[in-house]
């Protein structure tokens, strides 16, 4: 058995965090004169520090307990968290799987946090055999994998994920942020299973919602503890926690939102797949579709041009750009654009 406390930083597990207002009066009526807030305005007060009627919203649409939920300001701060919790700096390792999400290793960098990366496979898949010897370093304290993969948008096995999570005896941090438009099951639902693994949801993608920055964690709450302990006392707003409640109480439409984009991903992939500039459309369980053409950059510009931003990810994939999935209009004029360029 996994014993996380061990797998903390000393100075973490011995840190007093920081106490405010909130934390010696939880009520919610009286006469505030405790945190030094102007008393004249609307948005006057500090926000919940801990988010009660949000995590219980959450709780309820992803049917984990609210005391297994953690919310950041953005995943950007979960991942930060993540690193300065476990990874001593100048010492300790991280691990992440190539081609990623970028941000991995730029809080890597930030917190002096060495990163091992480890190439997928031809089909953007995790070779599980190329991990093991990584294992055996005692200074390889964090893995990094997002599923679906941002810039492929395919999802790991979960075979090689459970493996990963029960051979290596550091922290898991599975990224699922496209997950709602994958046919797979979250590994949220399978967190007591697995007392290293953290796994990380956001509002930004089939919620709607990406200037909130809200990303929510799901782990144990022996992990989760120390994340709470470290973060910033007021990490989200009132006004941003109040726009996530308003959206969420229609949970229906944001789902038909997403499955929305699932058939418009499928019908632009079909499209795509017919252009002569066009080399490959690869298979995705994401918003987005990575497209490998011709000529990338010269694909960019004429889009670009035409008031179609795109991304280009060569440095990351050769010659690929990577399309979000639009409202079938845009989508409409992305495709006519396309063929234009072909002509």
């Amino acid at each position: 058995m996994i014993n996380i406390t061990n797998l903390v930083r000393k100075n973490v597990r011995n840190l007093i965090p920081y106490s405010c207002a909130r934390d010696e009066f939880r009520g919610s009526e009286g006469i505030f004169l405790d945190a030094n807030e102007n008393p004249f305005g609307t948005l006057n007060r500090y926000p919940d520090p801990y988010q009660k009627e949000l995590k219980s919203v959450i709780s309820r649409l992803k049917n984990v307990p609210e005391g297994k939920i953690f919310l950041g300001n953005g995943s950007d701060e979960i991942i930060d968290l993540a690193l300065r919790i476990f990874c001593n700096p100048g010492t300790d390792k991280a691990l992440t799987f190539t081609p990623s999400y970028g941000m991995y290793e730029v809080s890597a960098a930030a917190n002096d946090v060495e990163m091992t990366r480890i190439p997928l496979d031809e089909r953007f898949d995790i070779d599980y055999r190329s991990t093991i010897p990584c294992f055996r370093d005692k200074n390889l304290k964090l893995i990094f994998i997002c599923s679906p993969n941002n810039p492929t948008g395919n999802c790991q096995d979960k075979k090689v994920i459970e493996s990963i999570l029960s051979g290596f005896n550091g922290i898991v941090l599975l990224d699922e942020a496209y997950i709602d438009f994958a046919n797979e099951r979250s590994f949220k639902d399978r967190i007591d299973e697995y007392p290293n693994l953290i796994v990380m949801h956001t509002m930004s993608k089939a919620y709607g919602m990406a200037s909130v920055r809200i990303g929510m964690a799901f782990a144990q709450p022996s992990v989760l503890h120390y994340f709470s302990k470290m973060k910033a006392p007021y990490n989200i707003s009132t006004v941003n926690q109040q726009t996530v409640i308003s959206r969420l109480s229609d949970p229906g439409l944001c789902r038909n939102e997403a499955d929305m984009i699932i058939n418009e991903r499928k019908r632009l992939s079909a499209e795509l797949a017919e252009l002569t500039t066009t080399l490959k459309v690869y298979p995705s369980d994401a918003n987005f579709i990575l497209v490998k053409v011709r000529d990338a950059q010269k694909t960019y510009n004429y889009l670009s041009d035409n008031g179609i931003i795109v991304r280009n990810r060569s440095s990351a994939v050769d010659n690929c750009i990577r399309i979000t999935v639009g409202t079938p209009a845009e989508n409409d004029i992305l495709i006519k654009a396309l063929k234009s360029f072909e002509s």
